[in-house]
């Protein structure tokens, strides 16, 4: 089999080399060559052809942002960012993925990382993924500038006072959802989220519990763009905290996210530091074997995007233990066909739609 073609871009030599290396040492993957900013970069897609490249965010002449807009719009390919854990490196990394980057790498330690091989493993697999990855998705374009509807929602909450009730019309009024949601995605998820959410209209009449896999550092800035973009209201979950219907609630990273059932029905978000599961924490999984205890509760469970099976395991034991409904993006539309796969192979979806389906097809039985 062919290997994998991949172009590095990075300002650092020492984090090129580095990087390179990492690539290189596996049987899979060839380093065809190395750029050190935007502008070399696109030459260098456009000469080379690479399957995929990797892309740092800060670089000088034409930053990682800018060069990739650049690539979606001249020469799409999968892309996957290299990013800081700062706060500008966290929304600087989710507008990437809107832009159509398909992953991201955290630089462990700064700009220049010098235990950069403790993620090796990491490096390759996202890469390997993004090989995986469909161009004629990478060239669909998405609304990536809120309303002003959307716009004023979000400076409205940006201002309330701290631990009061958000004057939001948006909002449902306190009422304990007795309708659930869960969605769990993964390589791909941020576009996805985004292409399913703003198409929700703001009395959206279930509660959505929403597991991305990211690591920590990342989900805020996720919740906070998607709520800004957003009709109903999106917000990174806080333990203890009370969910309420036409919100969704994003798992931070680093904390598996379980449903529990408090006095009068009312639904609440659990988090925990447990052992990761499958190498995810948070888990797919860990969230719907949590939902499959709730009782007089309505369910769908969304599987979208993804490496791997999180999430089959248990929507199985949902299945097995209540009434669920599964909507499972098709194949068509999904970046990376690996978490919906395993639950159509295990007979476990009951309706396959594509992306720009799966809004409608959850008012359509919602409702």
């Amino acid at each position: 089999m062919r290997k994998l073609r991949v172009l590095v871009v990075d300002d650092s030599a020492f984090m090129r080399k580095v990087i390179s290396d990492i690539l290189a040492a596996d049987p899979q993957i060839e380093v065809i060559d190395r750029a050190r900013n935007g502008l070399e970069c696109i030459a260098k897609v456009k000469a080379l052809q690479p399957d995929v490249v990797t892309l740092d965010i800060e670089m000088p002449l034409l930053n990682g942002l800018e060069a990739l807009e650049r690539l979606m719009q001249e020469h799409p390919l999968p892309v996957v960012m290299v990013s800081s854990l700062t706060r500008e490196g966290a929304d600087a990394t989710i507008r990437a993925l809107e832009l159509g980057a398909v992953d991201f790498i955290t630089k462990t330690s700064g700009s220049i990382s010098l235990d950069i091989h403790t993620v090796a493993q990491e490096i390759v697999e996202k890469v390997k993924a993004a090989g995986l990855a469909k161009h004629r998705f990478l060239k669909r374009k998405l609304p990536v500038s809120p309303s002003p509807l959307h716009t004023n929602n979000a400076v409205q909450r940006a201002h309330r006072p701290s631990g009061g009730a958000p004057p939001d019309s948006r909002r449902h009024a306190g009422a304990a959802p007795n309708k659930l949601v869960a969605i769990g995605t993964s390589t791909g998820g941020p576009r996805a989220l985004q292409t399913v959410l703003t198409s929700l209209p703001r009395h959206f009449p279930a509660a959505i519990a929403i597991v991305q896999h990211m690591p920590p550092g990342f989900t805020q800035s996720l919740a906070r763009r998607l709520d800004m973009l957003c009709e109903i209201r999106v917000v990174e979950a806080a333990d203890g905290q009370l969910m309420e219907a036409g919100t969704a609630y994003i798992a931070p990273g680093g904390y598996h996210m379980e449903i529990v059932q408090e006095s009068g029905g009312k639904l609440a978000i659990s988090l925990n530091q447990s052992e990761p599961r499958g190498g995810h924490r948070p888990s797919v999984d860990v969230l719907y074997e949590s939902i499959s205890k709730l009782q007089q509760v309505d369910k769908w469970a969304v599987i979208m995007t993804g490496m791997g099976s999180d999430g089959t395991r248990g929507l199985r034991l949902i299945k097995e233990t209540g009434q669920v409904t599964s909507i499972i993006e098709h194949e068509s539309s999904c970046v990376v066909y690996g978490m919906p796969r395993a639950a159509i192979q295990a007979g476990l979806a009951d309706k396959v739609v594509p992306l720009e389906r799966i809004a409608e097809t959850l008012i359509q039985l919602v409702n």
